[in-house]
């Protein structure tokens, strides 16, 4: 395994960090609106990267609400590049387990892709490995569990990549950041502004073990009231149903086919089919990228 990569070596170009990020909404900042943009915690971070007297930082957000694997690989990827980052933010994969065209091999093969390139490129790489949707949408479990064995491929994945190439890697997937409501918004899909203080927070405590951050951590406390129960019911009546029909023509009816297999495997005692089915599949995807 090579050797994590270190801070930018001194010269004219080290006094100004730049970081980019790179993934979906959750990296955009959806839940931690400021006015009438999202700012999230790859902002907050980046505010914190320096102390006052130190060079500064050039921050660039690439994240897309709704991003997969493929448009993080194909579209985010050589703006990225063309920046030269120190740091580099990839998380991304949840909307990947919302499709019906999920394929493990393939999104490893891509997420290998965009770290080996931009640590070619010298940036230290940031990582995190997520809840599963399912979970924390407390869909029925024959819903659930599908969403839940994509999810946990996925974290397998990036876990592996993280440490082959040397990632700061933030565990969000942890009871300790799934069962506090207190850091989700309304939608339950997203950190509001308290959980993604937190995010940045975590990242901040790695990184300065490093030595990649000099300034003041991120304050906890949030500057918005948090989201309350009526909060929750409008998203439902109107962002979240609108997000339900966005997906029902791509991830409904293979959600349906995998809730029915559930079901089927459940009455005859061989889910463990279904399991071992996807730890090949995985165990496939790994072995693919550890050749590359």
């Amino acid at each position: 395994m090579p050797a994590p990569p270190s801070a930018p070596a001194p010269g004219p170009e080290a006094a100004v960090t730049r970081f980019v990020v790179l993934g979906d909404s959750l990296s955009e900042g959806v839940g931690d609106r400021v006015g009438t943009r999202w700012r999230g915690w790859a902002a907050l971070l980046a505010d914190a990267l320096h102390a006052d007297t130190d060079g500064g930082v050039m921050f660039r957000n690439l994240a897309v609400s709704g991003a997969q694997s493929l448009d993080v690989a194909e579209r985010q990827l050589p703006e990225a590049l063309a920046l030269r980052p120190h740091l580099a933010s990839v998380v991304v994969g949840v909307n990947d387990t919302l499709r019906r065209t999920f394929d493990i091999g393939l999104l490893a093969r891509r997420l290998d892709r965009v770290c080996a390139e931009l640590t070619a490129g010298g940036a230290v790489l940031l990582t995190a490995c997520l809840p599963d949707p399912g979970r924390m949408l407390a869909l029925p479990a024959p819903l659930a569990r599908p969403l839940a064995r994509r999810q946990r491929a996925v974290n397998a994945v990036v876990h592996a990549l993280s440490a082959r190439h040397g990632a700061v890697h933030l565990h969000l997937d942890g009871p300790a950041w799934t069962e506090d409501r207190d850091l989700w918004s309304a939608d339950r899909l997203h950190p509001g502004e308290r959980g993604h203080r937190a995010v940045a927070a975590a990242f901040h405590r790695l990184l300065r073990e490093r030595g990649l951050a000099h300034g003041a951590p991120p304050s906890p406390e949030p500057e918005q009231p948090p989201p309350t129960r009526t909060d929750a019911l409008l998203w439902l009546a109107t962002a979240g149903t609108a997000w339900v029909v966005r997906r029902c023509g791509d991830l409904l009816p293979q959600l349906l086919l995998l809730a029915a297999a559930e079901l089927r495997h459940s009455a005859t005692g061989t889910r463990v089919r279904l399991d071992a089915r996807a730890d090949l599949a995985l165990s496939r995807a790994l072995a693919a990228t550890m050749r590359t």
